[in-house]
């Protein structure tokens, strides 16, 4: 009998937006975790946590209060700022998702939206 192997994935993401604004970083974040979701299948049972990073400019609200406004009350969710690099693309909201899956990482559908397709042109 052929038992189902599970693996912890990491699923990354990230979109841009046009604005530091609350409602602006609440939206893109929202659109994101949505499609991250949809993409791979993913319930909110199978998430294990999620890491939010934002650029330096992007200042006006957490990512991580457009999950728990998706009713996501037990994932455990962090927020940090990114590394000011010098020429660094900014506007921009990264998400790193842990999930359990039976999933193996070439079928993990890593996501970037909006200008942020820039960051991974070879996904």
């Amino acid at each position: 009998m052929m038992v189902e192997r599970w693996y912890v994935r990491g699923i990354r993401g990230a979109i841009t937006v046009k604005e530091n604004s609350a409602r602006e970083i609440f939206n893109a974040t929202v659109e994101l975790l949505q499609e991250l979701m949809k993409e791979n299948g993913v319930e909110i049972e199978d998430i294990a946590s999620i890491f939010f990073t934002t650029t330096p400019d992007l200042n006006a609200e957490f990512p991580a209060l457009a999950a728990r406004e998706l009713g996501w009350k037990y994932v455990p969710l962090l927020c940090a700022r990114e590394i000011d690099v010098p020429k660094a693309m900014s506007g921009v909201i990264r998400v790193l998702m842990h999930v359990n899956t039976t999933k193996k990482q070439d079928e993990i559908k890593h996501l970037y939206l909006r200008d942020a397709t820039k960051l991974r042109p070879d996904l």
